[in-house]
Formats: C-alpha cells, sequence, structure tokens
C-alpha cells in the first residue's frame, strides 16, 4: 500500500460523490487508498479490490503464522519420524 498524500488521498465525502468514477479509475489503477471525511472525520476507506485481496491474503498468512508459534510453545507439535508414521496410516486408509 502507499504512503498516504494527506493533500491528495483524505476526501470529504461530497467531493467523492461528485467526483467518484474518475476517483475510482485512479484508485485501481495507481492502487492507492483514499480516507473519505464526513463532518471532518475519516468515515471509510476506498482501496483497489487487488490492494483489498493482498490485504486478505496477507492478514490471513500472518494468523496462520502465529498459529504455527502458538502451536510450538503450546508444545503442539511431532517430529519428522512421527510425521511420516501419521502420514502412511493415513495413505493406507485411502
Amino acid at each position: 500500500m502507499s504512503t498516504i498524500q494527506i493533500s491528495e488521498d483524505i476526501l470529504p465525502l461530497g467531493q467523492f460523490k461528485i467526483q467518484a468514477s474518475a476517483l475510482l479509475k485512479s484508485i485501481n489503477s495507481s492502487n492507492r487508498s483514499i480516507i473519505i471525511t464526513q463532518n471532518g472525520k475519516p468515515a471509510a476507506v476506498v482501496l483497489s479490490p487487488s490492494e483489498f485481496d493482498r490485504l486478505n491474503t496477507q492478514s490471513r498468512f500472518l494468523s496462520a503464522v502465529q498459529q504455527g508459534l502458538d502451536d510450538v510453545q503450546a508444545g503442539r507439535v511431532i517430529d519428522d519420524d512421527m510425521l511420516d508414521v501419521v502420514l502412511e496410516g493415513k495413505i493406507a486408509k485411502l
């Protein structure tokens, strides 16, 4: 995600409504996000579908890494030999 440019990327809702089509094209081509304000306060963030997908993928990856670290700390791990035994048992059942 690009760094937010305060003079360009923060817009009041009224301005977004007037320029919505052009702004959406710009968001998709530049991968930059826009912060929309309402009554002077941040109300929404608009980002491209590709940026949304990237953020979702990154979030799921970080959650999986954290789950793995939690499993190690809790002792929920097996060694390579035990993994071979478990997998061989599952394959034999197929």
